[in-house]
């Protein structure tokens, strides 16, 4: 089964990228007739669903329709249609949330740098601390008692 797939596309222009879409993938195998009158019956379709769904013109929509051609003409699966909607407040929520998303994760950025400048002085020390310890293990194991050297 073939698939119309429109993109990202304001609402307001939707039905004419589904028309020059359709007429792209159906190129040579379909009457231009046929591809006009298709396109005509899915954009009704989709703008009954615009209605029911609120979409506003300026809104961002997506669309996949799936179809079959069948003796030079073309049946949409209706029930397999798809229809994302961006909502233009929503784009700006959206916007504005990402924008915390990437401040907090400068922030984390800068967190895990500082853990790591801190780990390493950690593990500095703790090689310093170990250094003298072997130090101190060696001088007491091979300490001679000052009555020996007599």
């Amino acid at each position: 089964m073939a698939k119309l797939l429109t993109g990202f596309v304001r609402a307001s222009g939707y039905a004419n990228k589904v028309r020059k879409v359709l007429f792209a993938i159906t190129k040579g195998s379909v009457k231009p007739e046929e591809v006009v009158r298709a396109a005509g019956e899915l954009n009704r379709y989709i703008f009954k669903k615009f209605q029911e769904l609120g979409v506003e013109k300026e809104d961002v929509i997506r669309i996949q329709a799936p179809f079959e051609v069948k003796e030079g003409l073309i049946h949409w699966n209706y029930d397999g249609v798809k229809i994302e909607v961006y909502k233009k407040d929503e784009e700006e929520k959206l916007a504005r949330a990402m924008e915390e998303v990437e401040e907090r994760e400068k922030a984390l950025e800068i967190a895990i740098e500082e853990l790591s400048r801190l780990s390493n002085k950690l593990k500095e020390l703790s090689e310093e601390i170990t250094k003298v310890v072997e130090r101190i293990k060696r001088e007491h194991t091979g300490l001679e008692l000052n009555f020996e050297k007599e």
